[in-house]
């Protein structure tokens, strides 16, 4: 057991989360701390029924021998992440910073677990969108090994955190009057409205939002040979990132084995019964940790693809939920040391 945890923007949309999900799966810690800027430092938050202190994140702020869970901005993480490592802490960090970065393991507990064993003080919790992916394309790699994904997704405003979510609804109150909303947080109005661009031109053509799923996605699996091809969309939706996915594997899988997959896999709900009218959609999966799966179906153009539909909480199983279970892991790993 960690003798300390610190949960970093703790009063943000996920830190609230991760604080919820401390609670909800009793994590084990002696004494917990909530750091943030100082525009929140000083308030108090209510955490299991007793109130704590938000205190300043500064370079003085961690303890040796502590365990950091961190949901900031990439230029928030990329300046105090090394404080905590030189005080002697672990981070487990939800920004995009330290992804990419080679010494740095980037993990999805149900995927790659093991990735947690050569780490250097930093843990990195993947992009929403592609967490999501890679719990579903997980099973289906181990059985038959992936070679090529296509896919599409569907992500809601939260996405862009609370703004984004303040925008839908003022955009949509504004659409439904009559009226013409002026974004702020989006390059156009999302009421009524599809975006089909999520981050600025990275890559012949494509968004920094689509890239990460292409090399979070490789170094996740643990295999540079993957192709992704990736378009991501933002819809009018609050909660739950949604994605169409077809996935070639080199090996070729029925229907009925890609569902036995997926029905067996950790962190996987297979909801899968057209006739009935049975899918996964957002409004059914907020609030919920796992990954959500359904329409299941052969790719009729040819080839060995399997075509699905992907759900989940983009602020849970996306952001919050996998921070807390690498921390479950890293604890895990400290009592048997």
């Amino acid at each position: 057991m960690y003798e300390s945890i610190a949960v970093v923007g703790a009063t943000g949309a996920v830190g609230r989360i991760v604080l919820e999900q401390l609670q909800q799966r009793d994590f084990p810690y002696q004494n917990l701390r909530l750091l943030a800027s100082a525009r929140s430092a000083g308030s108090i938050v209510i955490v299991g029924g007793r109130e704590i202190t938000v205190e300043l994140l500064q370079p003085s702020a961690f303890r040796a021998g502590e365990l950091v869970i961190a949901s900031t901005p990439d230029e928030v993480a990329a300046e105090f992440i090394p404080w905590a490592v030189d005080a002697g802490a672990v981070v487990v960090d939800e920004s995009g910073y330290w992804r990419m970065d080679p010494k740095v393991p980037l993990v999805v507990p149900e995927v790659n677990p093991d990735a947690l064993d050569h780490h250097q003080g930093i843990i990195a919790s993947p992009n929403c969108s592609t967490t999501q992916m890679v719990v579903a394309l997980a099973p289906l790699h181990r059985a038959a090994r992936v070679r090529r994904v296509v896919v599409s997704t569907y992500q809601a405003t939260s996405g862009a955190g609370l703004s984004g979510s303040d925008e839908l609804v003022a955009s949509t109150r504004e659409a439904l009057a009559g009226r013409t909303h002026a974004p702020s947080v989006f390059a156009h109005p999302i009421a009524w409205n599809l975006i089909p661009q999520i981050g600025g031109e990275k890559h012949e053509g494509y968004t920094s939002e689509e890239m990460k799923m292409v090399y979070e996605t490789r170094k996740i699996m643990g295999d540079d040979s993957i192709q992704v091809c990736p378009t991501c969309v933002r819809v009018p939706v609050a909660f739950g990132h949604s994605e169409s996915i077809l996935v070639e594997t080199e090996r070729p899988l029925s229907v009925e084995e890609a569902r036995e997959l997926f029905a067996s896999a950790a962190g996987v709900t297979l909801v899968d019964d057209l006739p009935n009218k049975r899918y996964p959609m957002p409004r059914d999966c907020e609030g919920k940790d796992d990954v959500f799966v359904g329409r299941v179906r052969k790719d009729i153009s040819g080839g060995n693809g399997i075509a699905f539909w992907c759900v989940s909480d983009n602020l849970r199983k996306g952001a919050a939920t996998n921070a807390v279970q690498i921390a479950e892991l890293l604890v895990k790993t400290a009592s048997v040391a």
